[in-house]
Order: C-alpha cells, then sequence, then structure tokens
C-alpha cells in the first residue's frame, strides 16, 4: 500500500487534484502498485470516481443528519470514498473516538489507516485491529529525514508488535521519505507500505518521484 496524503497543500489545490490523482493512476496500473490518495477534504468529490482508491484525511465520530461541519463515514461511504486516516499527528483524536472510528469503518466495510506517533502506541491499539497502523515519529514529517534512516529500529519494532499480535492489521511507515531508497529501506525493516505527503506533493516532478517510489515498492 503506498498511501499519499496531500494534506491542504496549494499545490495540491483547485483542479490540480485531478490531474496529480490522473499521474497517480497511470503509475499504479503500470507499475501494479496498489496507490491511494488522501485529498483535501473538500476536494474528495472531484476524484472520487477515480480508478485508485481515495481516502478521506479524518473523519468525525458524529452522525447521520442534523449535524454541521463533521465528516461523517456513512456519507463517505456514499461518494464512494473507501476509507479514512484517523489520528494523524496533525489531527490527534482521543483514544475512545478511536475505538469507535475503527469499529465504524469496520460496520461500514471501509479501510481504516490509524496513525501513532511511537511503538507504545503500537501496542496500545493493534488490539483494535486497524487494516493498517502507520507509524509518523512527529518530530520527522516534513523534515526530508526519513524515519527509516534516522529511527530504524521504531519500524522494525513495530513490525513485530504486529506481526505477533496475529490479527489482519499491516504496517505502515511515514515522515520524512523522499526518495525510493528511504521506501525499499522502510520495507527491508518490516513495513507492508508507505503513508507520505510532502515528499511527493511538494515535488516538481510527479510522475517522477511517484514512479520512483513505486518501484521501490515492487
Amino acid at each position: 500500500m503506498f498511501v499519499i496524503n496531500c494534506k491542504n497543500y496549494e499545490e495540491i489545490s483547485g483542479d490540480k487534484i485531478i490531474k496529480f490523482v490522473k499521474t497517480a493512476e497511470k503509475i499504479s496500473k503500470k507499475y501494479k502498485v496498489k496507490i491511494a490518495i488522501s485529498p483535501p477534504q473538500h476536494l474528495i468529490g472531484l476524484v472520487a470516481n477515480s480508478s485508485i482508491p481515495i481516502f478521506a484525511q479524518h473523519i468525525d465520530d458524529s452522525k447521520i443528519g442534523s449535524t454541521t461541519g463533521f465528516i461523517i463515514p456513512e456519507l463517505l461511504k456514499k461518494s464512494k470514498v473507501k476509507g479514512s486516516l484517523i489520528n494523524h499527528s496533525e489531527h490527534r483524536i482521543s483514544s475512545k473516538e478511536i475505538e469507535r472510528l475503527i469499529l465504524k469503518l469496520k460496520e461500514l466495510k471501509m479501510i481504516s489507516i490509524l496513525c501513532v506517533k511511537d511503538v507504545a502506541e503500537v501496542k496500545k491499539y493493534v488490539k483494535l485491529n486497524p487494516d493498517y497502523i502507520a507509524i509518523e515519529p512527529p518530530e520527522l514529517i516534513g523534515s526530508g529525514k526519513a524515519v527509516s534512516k534516522e529511527q530504524p529500529e521504531l519500524i522494525s519494532k513495530a513490525a513485530n508488535i504486529i506481526n505477533n499480535s496475529k490479527n489482519k492489521t499491516e504496517l505502515l511507515c511515514g515522515a520524512g521519505i523522499v526518495s525510493g531508497e528511504d521506501v525499499a529501506k522502510a520495507i527491508e525493516l518490516g513495513s507492508k507500505g508507505i503513508l507520505v505527503a510532502s515528499g511527493i506533493i511538494k515535488a516538481k516532478d510527479w510522475n517522477k518521484i511517484i514512479s520512483e517510489f513505486a518501484k521501490a515498492l515492487v
């Protein structure tokens, strides 16, 4: 799994998201790599019918109906969104909300990508059996210093915990990943995929950098 979090970067604003998703679609097909994209929330509708999975960046533990300003999982599903990030380091939520949202996505047969900051949180949340746990040390996010090089033991320890849990959760890693070499190292350490943002979105040549990452995952 190769997940690209677009965050709210200007580089992806407006119709630019359509060009970006089409680029990712072509590369996904060429290299037979599963690429998923989390656009800014208000742009989801522009790309929800894509041939690659579209994920929300956040969802709320709220209900269908007379609620305002919340991101409702049931409505996302009706818009063909495949799942969501949960608890990203830039949008942390309570442990109770995390548990309820993972259960909600399971009920809806949608994919959960739970973001955690350290090994302690891997241990805490793996028992909830999210589809993916993405480990991202906050201090390395957007730094250009890859977690796979700066803190390799973090990935290997997280991989061991998840593998020993004997559930269906798989490990993703992120934070500072900017090259195919960084990706390959993460896979070598036990990650099943990556969660990236600025290393892709802010690159001058989207086709080149996404292809580089995809080839490292093959």
